[in-house]
């Protein structure tokens, strides 16, 4: 069974910079996508990173280009998600997720984790 658990959300000035890790475990992650989406109230999830597990390839949306990146180290099984520059629109629940597809799609991620808080005071 897959677990992805993330940690490392909390509160933060804008301009401030947080670093989100998700522990992954429960399978092989060869071939697979993993990647951070994320849920501000009220709104639709929305993919942010995605990092293809084998190659380290990555992928950004446009709204955090330049002022995220996204990791993984195969050693630990962890993804992690460096934030800068933070803004309070990037206020939001943020979720890992793993799928075997090149999506910036919701449904074609098959586990999710539990999600992690951050929020981003003006």
């Amino acid at each position: 069974q897959v677990q992805l658990v993330e940690s490392g959300g909390g509160l933060v000035q804008a301009g401030g910079s947080l670093r989100l890790s998700c522990a992954a475990s429960g399978r092989p992650f060869n071939g697979y996508y993993m990647a951070w989406f994320r849920q501000a109230p009220g709104k639709e999830r929305e993919f942010v990173a995605r990092i293809r597990w084998t190659t380290g390839s990555t992928y950004y949306a446009d709204s955090v280009k330049g002022r995220f990146t996204i990791s993984r180290d195969k050693a630990k099984n962890t993804v992690d998600l460096q934030m800068y520059s933070l803004k309070p629109e990037d206020t939001a629940v943020y979720y890992c997720a793993a799928g075997p597809r090149l999506s910036t799609l919701v449904p074609n991620y098959n586990d999710w984790g539990q999600g992690t808080q951050v929020t981003v005071s003006a």
